[in-house]
């Protein structure tokens, strides 16, 4: 399974994005929100970008398109916490207004991405 590295990947490159935003945005909460929320979020958001890269190096197309799914998971759960941090009061509607659009257009990207991919060849099982 050639192809470009994970880095070079538009899907990889839009992931990195609200994990960083993430990121800064939970040092700046307190302990407990940090602890609490702002470990799951960050564990989520990275989870992301972490499984397009596995998924990209275990060198069959049916792996890849497996972490690929894994990752749509993932960032299906950093929305989930979004909304408990919004909700918690430990976002604003501007913070949210930045973010938002993000995540939201990272979901499609994954499923072109999987999409492009294709169906696995009969070699890949």
């Amino acid at each position: 399974m050639a192809g470009k590295s994970f880095e070079e990947l538009r899907v990889y490159q839009l992931a990195e994005e609200p994990a960083d935003a993430v990121w800064f945005t939970a040092l700046r909460w307190n302990s407990l929100a940090r602890d609490m929320i702002g470990k799951q979020i960050i564990r989520a958001a990275d989870s992301v970008g972490a499984n397009i890269a596995e998924g990209t190096g275990r060198g069959t197309y049916q792996e890849n398109r497996r972490f690929i799914r894994i990752s749509r998971g993932s960032l299906y759960e950093t929305r989930h916490w979004l909304r408990r941090a919004f909700r918690r009061k430990l976002l604003s509607d501007e913070e949210v207004d930045r973010r938002k659009p993000l995540v939201e257009k990272l979901g499609p990207h994954l499923n072109a991405y999987l999409k492009s991919i294709g169906r696995c060849k009969p070699n890949d099982e």
